[in-house]
């Protein structure tokens, strides 16, 4: 009887554990990056710094996939490298699988980069141009110096059939793929060194619709087969809904609320969280309901990133702020009643009224006055 090539592709890529006490693979506490502001030629003297991320925690546990949602700009793909290390932090702690990983050396950390691996953004631009699929998919094994009893270029084609890649176009170039094939490409060659956690950053963002579930089932597929842990980083709080466990939404740097799935999108706790799942389309109308599904426009912009608010920094935009919030930066707590995992970090959360069709029209009224001040 003979293997499938599917099961002979994943039993090079064993199943990770998850842990004698199913605890938490990735720990991330009070994790900062500023990035100077400097003036000058000779002397580059620092005249201050934009805080990209400025202090967030986060947890993961083994075989979990957390979804890292927000607006352009408000820190996630830099969280996404500072976790992977690919940015060194200016403050905070990473733990990775109880080993802290916050400040070590390049070659202390390469051996850790078998087990934390990235897939960009971009199918077009992380792939070299010049460089065959055969050679990209297999330079981390090259890199690595991991044993392939088979071969490298075996070990190779089974990545690509394991994600639905012709085996025999191996000797291709990313040119000749649909954007599509090439991020399947990126995820062959995250795959390649049997990493524990992967840190998608917008994994399906740059690709048609078309092709997009297609992607999300084969990330989701492959965690099952695999066990493997991802931090998914998007903006599409559709895709985020059907792949992730748990999602942790963040502003302007920091972490706002986190709370299971099914949770977060039918109780929402923090009014960000009301106006960003209110601006997501419901494409069948015979469902769609306008008092409720009606789009919570905010006030103004978002502020810069160089000079926060004080206090809670979504105070300026918020129809629910008062002197407190100005006063004091509200710590992101787990508040009476809701669910055990389900924290955020607001002085006057959302209350359930607020959710139905009369309680958003008040919060709509609200935000205009805000605007109109």
């Amino acid at each position: 009887m003979t293997t499938p090539p599917e099961a002979a592709a994943a039993a090079q890529i064993p199943r990770q554990p998850t842990g004698p006490d199913g605890g938490n693979l990735l720990e991330v506490s009070g994790l900062q990056k500023h990035f100077p502001i400097t003036r000058g030629v000779i002397f580059r003297r620092k005249v201050g710094a934009v805080r990209a991320v400025d202090g967030i925690d986060l947890s993961i546990k083994h075989g979990e996939t957390l979804g890292l949602v927000g607006e352009s700009g408000c820190g996630k793909t830099t969280t996404g490298r500072l976790v992977t290390r690919l940015l060194e932090p200016s403050g905070g702690k990473i733990v990775f699988n109880g080993r802290d990983i916050s400040h070590l050396r390049t070659g202390t950390m390469r051996p850790l980069r078998r087990e934390i691996q990235m897939i960009f953004q971009d199918p077009y631009s992380s792939l070299n141009p010049r460089h065959t699929v055969g050679a990209i998919v297999g330079a981390p094994l090259r890199v690595q110096n991991i044993p392939t009893p088979q071969g490298r270029k075996r070990a190779v084609q089974d990545l690509l059939e394991l994600v639905g890649l012709n085996p025999e176009h191996y000797n291709r170039y990313p040119h000749e793929f649909s954007g599509g094939q090439r991020q399947r490409i990126g995820i062959a060659r995250a795959l390649a060194l049997r990493p524990k956690l992967i840190v998608a950053d917008e994994p399906v963002s740059a690709l048609d619709v078309s092709i997009q579930a297609q992607v999300v089932n084969l990330l989701d597929d492959l965690q099952r087969e695999l066990g493997l842990t991802y931090l998914v980083i998007a903006h599409d709080l559709s895709v985020v809904r059907h792949i992730s466990d748990r999602v942790a939404v963040m502003y302007l740097g920091k972490v706002v609320e986190v709370a299971p799935r099914d949770d977060l999108y039918l109780r929402p706790l923090h009014p960000y969280t009301l106006a960003l799942l209110s601006a997501v389309p419901v494409p069948d109308p015979a469902r769609r309901d306008k008092a409720q599904r009606e789009r919570i426009l905010l006030a103004g912009d978002v502020p810069s990133p160089i000079d926060p608010p004080s206090g809670c920094r979504f105070r300026t935009r918020c129809w629910k702020a008062q002197d407190i919030c100005a006063s004091q930066e509200p710590p992101l707590l787990t508040i009476t009643g809701a669910h055990a995992e389900h924290q955020v970090a607001c002085h006057f959360p959302v209350e359930g009224s607020e959710r139905t069709g009369r309680g958003a029209q008040a919060a709509r009224e609200a935000a205009a006055a805000v605007a109109d001040e």
